[in-house]
């Protein structure tokens, strides 16, 4: 008899099990108090739930140095009727996780250039996040150049941290792995499932742990050099660590990052 034979089964049922769990609902998961001063970061969403999937990094920022995570949606979708919908299950996700929301004013529409420059010039964020360049979906790969623009407009002596994010294309050169331990990995599920009618429709927060278990296996390569030694993680989150400095994107030349829940993220700032 195949000896991983029960481990597949367990997987299987699983999964079968958790799409009969509760979607939202939840109590929020204990975010910490943060003073005004607090570092701020801007993770633009190109929908509602991407600041969920890759929300790991934020979290993790928020809850073990004191940065303070404003999601910005870029869209509510394509779907105009589901638009005040998922504008709803949006706040509710990220009050859940102890993230607000940047407030706007204009209805649904997409955001355009001058609306981040605005947002950026308000904001002065430490840290902001981005789909890369290729992540396949368009409105994914329209808000990596949309925010490049952005920065582009602003004054050559802003500079801030850039962090690229993949979910639908994988990345060529990451250069950061953050682990995840199961206690965090379960909040973004149950954040996604915030997102109810999305999950209803496609329980994708259920496949989120698979996600970054195959994260683990690519980004010990891809992030720790070819044929390294892969950590010690069971799931994971890949990123590509930039900085915005004198109006361009200055990529990292350092050997890649692979963080566990027990290191310091200041090392990385």
């Amino acid at each position: 008899m195949n000896p991983y034979l029960k481990f597949v089964q367990q997987i299987e049922e699983q999964f079968q099990s958790a799409k009969k769990l509760p979607a939202g609902g939840l109590e929020p998961c204990g975010a910490r108090k943060l003073p005004d001063a607090a570092p701020r970061v801007l993770l633009f969403s190109p929908h509602p739930d991407d600041e969920c999937i890759t929300g790991l990094l934020p979290l993790r920022l928020m809850r073990e140095t004191g940065m303070r995570i404003i999601n910005v949606p870029v869209t509510f979708g394509s779907n105009m009727e589901r638009q005040p919908g998922r504008a709803e299950e949006l706040k509710n996700a990220c009050g859940f996780l102890g993230w607000t929301i940047f407030q706007r004013t204009e209805g649904f529409r997409i955001l355009e250039k001058e609306d981040v420059v605005e947002i950026l010039q308000t904001v002065r964020p430490s840290v902001v996040f981005m789909p890369h360049s290729k992540d396949w979906n368009s409105r994914h790969i329209s808000t990596h150049f949309l925010v490049t623009a952005a920065l582009a407009e602003m004054e050559k002596s802003f500079s801030c941290t850039v962090i690229e994010t993949e979910f639908w294309g994988a990345m060529d050169d990451p250069n950061l792995m953050i682990e995840a331990d199961a206690a965090t990995l379960a909040e973004l599920v149950a954040a996604i499932s915030f997102h109810v009618k999305e999950v209803e429709r496609n329980p994708y927060h259920l496949s989120l742990p698979a996600w970054m278990q195959d994260n683990v296996r690519r980004g010990g390569e891809l992030v720790g050099g070819q044929g390294g030694s892969v950590p010690d993680f069971t799931f994971a989150t890949l990123y590509r660590l930039s900085r915005w400095e004198k109006g361009c994107l200055v990529k990292r030349t350092a050997p890649g990052r692979m963080l566990s829940m027990k290191d310091n993220f200041n090392k990385l700032f």
